[in-house]
């Protein structure tokens, strides 16, 4: 990388206030992607996943009922406590 020379303070002044302007464009960002992955990992995204390559395979009914009663299963074994 290059260095850079400044004739003024205020050439200085205007580089760092970009770096600080990317800086937070970058991290609202990686905090957005954050919010959206949160938002698709649910056990519901996750079972409907899981199902897709065997859903020819499984009749729609039992499809639904295990589409329906396997987020809550997921949900059970991650929210329980430990040791009980």
């Amino acid at each position: 990388m290059e260095t850079k020379k400044y004739s003024s303070y205020a050439s200085i002044d205007r580089d760092l206030e970009i770096l600080k302007l990317e800086k937070e464009i970058s991290y609202q960002r990686l905090v957005l992607s954050i919010q959206r992955t949160k938002e698709t990992i649910t056990p519901e995204n996750i079972v409907s996943g899981f199902l897709e390559p065997y859903k020819e395979a499984i009749p729609n009914k039992l499809l639904s009922v295990i589409k329906a009663v396997i987020p809550y299963v997921i949900s059970y074994f991650i929210n329980r406590k430990r040791g009980n």
